[in-house]
């Protein structure tokens, strides 16, 4: 479904990506691991339009990605949420969920229908209750990542990615997450999960890509891996031979 090709990245003298190469397919929770620094976020942003790589191509279906470009993106069934938990505090929880949502149906869908959309995600979260009215700034800070999630959904994604998006939220509250990226892969659609817990990496992952220090350190599909596999791809190797002295 998304092909990345040779992606690089730097930012000055810090390298954040060198020529990464992933296949992601349909019908996936794909999970991206690696250590704080290994190019998780920047993958990501690339994937969203929100950074422009220095060089390296993405194709969606075969065809090539506008790079750079989170528009455009948007229009082709991309949708990310992030670890920081974007919203417009002094606009109601309403207003967020639909926030962006632009074509006809923002400006020709009644408020009946909008209403109608918004309680529909939010039952998808279980999340009926939050107040539509209230500011989102007012919420505490695990529903307002529900408002951010349920915005991404609100968009009908082909290809969701959450990157750490549920590490603020509880266990109910990411159950109902997890309950959703399952229902869309095995609609078809392609869900990119970034996390550290390594217990959810097990559950819900049907592959899994390792970055390590801006390059591609392997990918694995469910059954061929253990988290002892996945640990030892995201630790450089130095690390890894101390860590074998050390025991011996």
């Amino acid at each position: 479904m998304i092909k990345v090709e040779a992606l690089s990245k730097s930012y000055g003298e810090t390298v954040a990506l060198r020529d990464v190469s992933i296949d992601f397919k349909p019908g996936t929770v794909h999970c991206v691991l690696g250590e704080n620094g290994s190019g998780k976020s920047t993958l990501v942003k690339i994937l969203s339009g929100i950074v422009t790589p220095d060089s390296g191509s993405i194709r969606l279906d075969g065809q090539p990605l506008p790079l750079g470009r989170l528009r455009d993106l948007l229009d082709l069934g991309f949708a990310t949420v992030f670890q920081e938990v974007l919203i417009a505090p002094d606009r109601s929880v309403a207003d967020n969920i639909i926030l962006g949502l632009d074509g006809p149906f923002r400006h020709r869908a009644s408020k009946a229908e909008r209403t109608a959309l918004i309680e529909s995600v939010l039952d998808t979260l279980g999340a009926r209750q939050l107040p539509l009215d209230l500011e989102a700034g007012k919420l505490p800070l695990a529903a307002q990542q529900i408002v951010v999630i349920a915005r991404a959904l609100a968009r009908n994604p082909k290809i969701l990615i959450l990157d750490e998006a549920t590490a603020a939220l509880d266990h109910g509250d990411r159950e109902a997450v997890f309950a959703v990226m399952e229902r869309m892969a095995a609609e078809g659609k392609l869900v990119i999960f970034i996390s550290h817990r390594m217990e959810e990496v097990m559950r819900l992952s049907d592959d899994v890509s390792i970055l390590r220090s801006g390059m591609h350190a392997g990918s694995f599909s469910r059954g061929s891996f253990t988290a002892a596999d996945l640990l030892a791809k995201m630790a450089p190797p130095a690390r890894g031979l101390v860590e074998k002295a050390a025991a011996q």
